[in-house]
C-alpha cells in the first residue's frame, strides 16, 4: 500500500467518478503531486486537460469530499490501495492504453505477476461448461498459473473455486467496492474471503462504498484482460461481458482463447465466433500453454529447488510437488516414523517450506 502522504488526495479525487481512469492520468501527468492538483485553481486544473464541466461539477462535488476521511475508512475497513505513480503497481495492467489510476485491494497484489490467465464465461453456464470450466482452470493452476476472473457467478466462480481446490492462485476483480456491504455478488462474499486467505487478491479500481452498476462492469472488464497474459472465454452469448474482455484483450495485445461449443447452444455463440475470427481453439490447458510459451512454466518453477535442512526433510521432498499428497502416503512413501514426519512437516510448515491444504494434505508452496 501507498504509505506517501498524498495518498489521501488519491481517494479524494477518486470520489469524483467523472475524473475517470483518463482524466486522473491527466492530473498524474501534470501535477507534481496529487494534494496540488486537490488545490488547483479552475485554470490550472484546465491546462491539466480537464473540461470546463467537468471542473465545475468536481468544485462543487470537492465540499462533500474530506481527504482525511477517506484514508480512515481505508484503514477500517483493512483495505490496501496501489496507485500508477508506486512501484508496486502491476506490470501487465501499467502496459494497457487506459490503466486504472489506482486500485483498492485486499490480499497479495504482485507488481510483477509473470503467469497470469484470465477465464471469463456466462453466468448462465451449461453442463459442458461446468465439466471443462475446471478441467481447464485446473490444469492451469497445476502448472503455477494465476486465474484471473470477475467473481461473477457461473463460469467465474467456478473458475474462482477450482483454482483455491487446486492450490493455486486466483485474482478477483470487482465491479463495485469491495468491502463487505459493497462487494458483489453478495453470494460470493465467502468466495472472496476464501481467496484473500489462500495468497489470491480481491481487486478494483472503485472506491470505497461503491454499489455495483451496469456500466461499472465493461470498464472491469479491461483490468481483468489487463492483469493477463491472455484471455480464455469458455461460454458466452452473442452479446456478453465476456466478449467485452475478449475485445479489451485484443485491443491490449494480448492472446484471446475459445472452449469451442455446440452451434445449437446459445452460450457457445461467443466462444465459436470468436474462433471464426481467429481465436485460438482451446480443448485443454495445454493449447493455452504452448501459444504463450509457458509450457516450460512448470519446469521453471521446480528449478527453485527447496533446499532440504535434514535428512527427513531430504526424504520427503522427494515425494513432495504441486500435487497434494496424504501424509499416510508421505509416511509410507519416505520410510519415516509417524512422530518424526509430522514433526518434520510442521517445521517445514513453519520454514514455508510446505504447504498444509486441510485433512493431512501437503504440497511444495512456492
Amino acid at each position: 500500500m501507498s504509505l506517501n502522504t498524498d495518498l489521501k488526495y488519491w481517494l479524494a479525487f477518486s470520489q469524483f467518478p467523472k475524473i475517470g481512469s483518463t482524466r486522473f492520468l491527466r492530473l498524474f501527468n501534470y501535477f507534481p503531486k496529487m494534494e496540488e492538483a486537490w488545490r488547483a485553481s479552475s485554470f490550472d486544473l484546465a491546462k491539466a486537460g480537464l473540461e470546463e464541466n467537468i471542473i465545475q461539477e468536481f468544485f462543487a462535488k470537492k465540499q462533500e469530499i474530506d481527504p482525511d476521511q477517506e484514508l480512515e475508512k481505508l484503514k477500517k475497513e483493512n483495505i490496501q490501495v496501489v496507485t500508477i505513480g508506486d512501484e508496486n503497481y502491476p506490470r501487465l495492467l501499467k502496459e494497457i492504453w487506459n490503466p486504472p489510476a489506482l486500485l483498492y485491494f485486499r490480499g497479495v497484489l504482485e507488481k510483477d505477476e509473470k503467469f497470469s490467465v484470465a477465464v471469463v464465461g456466462t453466468r448462465k453456464i451449461s453442463n459442458y461448461g461446468k465439466q471443462i470450466t475446471p478441467e481447464i482452470t485446473r490444469e492451469l493452476s497445476a502448472n503455477e498459473i494465476t486465474i484471473v476472473s470477475g467473481m461473477a457467478l457461473g463460469v467465474d466462480t467456478i473458475a474462482h473455486e477450482t483454482a483455491l481446490e487446486a492450490g493455486g492462485k486466483t485474482i478477483a476483480v470487482l465491479g463495485s467496492g469491495i468491502d463487505t456491504a459493497s462487494l458483489y455478488p453478495t453470494q460470493n462474499r465467502y468466495l472472496s474471503s476464501k481467496i484473500i486467505a489462500s495468497g489470491g487478491t480481491v481487486v478494483s479500481e472503485y472506491p470505497i462504498g461503491t454499489v455495483a452498476m451496469p456500466q461499472y462492469f465493461p470498464h472491469r472488464n479491461r483490468i481483468i484482460s489487463g492483469l493477463s497474459l491472455g484471455t480464455l472465454v469458455v461460454e458466452a452469448a452473442e452479446e456478453s461481458g465476456a466478449l467485452i474482455t475478449a475485445r479489451y484483450a485484443l485491443e491490449q495485445n494480448r492472446e484471446v482463447f475459445a472452449v469451442p461449443g455446440s452451434i445449437y447452444n446459445p452460450v457457445s455463440v461467443g466462444p465459436n465466433n470468436l474462433i471464426k475470427m481467429g481465436a485460438k481453439t482451446v480443448t485443454s490447458a495445454n493449447d493455452i500453454l504452448e501459444t504463450l510459451n509457458l509450457i516450460q512454466t512448470a519446469n521453471f518453477i521446480q528449478t527453485r529447488k527447496i533446499i532440504p535442512e535434514s535428512p527427513e526433510e531430504e526424504k520427503l521432498l522427494e515425494f513432495l510437488s504441486s500435487e497434494p499428497i496424504h501424509i499416510d502416503k508421505l509416511i509410507s512413501l519416505s520410510g519415516l516414523d509417524t512422530q518424526k514426519a509430522n514433526s518434520t512437516l510442521t517445521i517445514m510448515e513453519m520454514k514455508g517450506k510446505v504447504k498444509n491444504l486441510g485433512g493431512m494434505n501437503y504440497v511444495i508452496n512456492k
